[in-house]
């Protein structure tokens, strides 16, 4: 049965070593977050570096979620002192379940307070797209899908919550 990868990207006001209180925040309600989602029905799992995970991420072991990968419009810096990023890769069983975990609870409280800490963008901040059973999708995966979301819009290749698609690729019911 195939599974759904949801890649999420944003870039943050200040870097995540920033010592300020909206930063510490930011780690703070996202470790809360994770905690509540991984239980949510229909969550599988996410991608978690092996040692640690502040500071940045470009150095870390991924394991299995392979080498980590942004966006081309990410201009931000690349170590401990200047990455600037929130970003997550996760599976699901399907977009319902997802969209029922993101927009609830303590995710929905944090989306609500999300330009306290991430920039406004017009790029897309997430993209969905549907994995075989057996596949781990990738950090590149991610970007090459929110990529091609941002150059070609929804297509069943890389979707969004508002415009999705089933495993067979014909437009999922609004």
């Amino acid at each position: 049965m195939p599974r759904l990868a949801l890649y999420t990207f944003g870039v943050l006001k200040s870097p995540l070593a920033d010592p300020a209180p909206l930063t510490r925040e930011f780690y703070d309600i996202g470790e809360t977050v994770y905690r509540e989602i991984s239980r949510h029905p229909g969550y599988l799992a996410h991608a978690e570096a092996a040692y640690g995970s502040r500071g940045s991420h470009f150095d870390l072991d991924w394991g299995a979620w392979g080498e980590f990968a942004v966006p081309a419009w990410y201009g931000k810096g690349r170590t401990v002192e200047t990455t600037a990023l929130a970003t997550t890769l996760s599976l699901w069983t399907d977009p319902r379940l997802a969209f029922d975990a993101v927009y609830s609870g303590l995710h929905r409280k944090a989306l609500n307070r999300r330009y306290d800490w991430v920039e406004r963008a017009e790029q897309p901040n997430h993209v969905f797209w549907w994995v075989s059973d057996d596949v781990i999708p990738t950090w590149q995966d991610g970007v090459s899908r929110l990529e091609r979301l941002h150059d070609h819009g929804a297509t069943p290749d890389a979707f969004t919550f508002h415009r999705s698609f089933a495993p067979d690729g014909t437009p999922a019911p609004a």
